[in-house]
């Protein structure tokens, strides 16, 4: 609850440091194709992403867009076992993040995008499955509450107030709690997603 509070104000702050400049808001929502880096015969995992977006435009050209998001990620994997046989792996993280993104715009209503991003981490869960049986585990512990990455991406606005836009995030900061050992562990999102702006 204390990370909704916090993603709540940091969106307020920045809309109200720019009241005076012209303000579009509004929710969105999308599909992740979602991947950790560093962990063995990983693959994307499909999940989803919803939440709010302000658009803070100081010019026809420039834009300053902070948004809050919850953003289902992860990875899967599946790896042989003997006896068992083969294994699959589907780690469920799930995260609350605050892009704050600075937007050019190419061309009337065709925009670029980048910037920096924070996530709160709030449910991790691996599910594991061999044969007809699976079972849930809280690995909640086993990661940071606290990730940081960079955010890379296209839009486009049409005159209605809709949108849609495709971005890569890419993690910076290695999640896990323990690392002692092994490779680095990094989130890596890829995002497609529709919304609407309202002025």
């Amino acid at each position: 609850m204390k990370k909704v509070i916090l993603a709540a104000f940091v969106l307020g702050t920045c809309t109200a440091a720019f009241a005076q400049q012209q303000l579009k808001f509004g929710p969105k929502a999308g599909v992740n194709f979602a991947n950790l880096s560093g962990v063995d015969n990983s693959e994307m995992k499909t999940g989803f992403h919803v939440g709010a977006v302000a658009e803070i435009k100081f010019n026809e050209k420039f834009s300053i867009q902070p948004e809050v998001v919850y953003s289902a990620q992860g990875t899967k994997n599946t790896t042989t076992v003997p006896v068992l046989g083969d294994v699959k792996t589907t780690w469920n993280n799930d995260y609350i993040n605050i892009p704050i993104l600075a937007k050019y715009y190419i061309v009337d209503g065709f925009s670029v995008e980048a910037g920096p991003q924070v996530g709160f981490l709030v449910k991790s869960e691996a599910k594991i499955e061999s044969g007809n049986s699976s079972i849930k585990d809280d690995t909640k512990d086993d990661f940071k509450s606290t990730d940081f990455g960079l955010g890379f991406g296209l839009a486009y606005d049409l005159p209605v107030g809709m949108f849609v836009n495709a971005r890569y995030n890419l993690g910076l900061s290695d999640i896990r709690n323990n690392t002692s050992s092994g490779d680095a562990i990094k989130n890596n999102v890829i995002q497609v997603g529709i919304g609407y702006k309202f002025d």
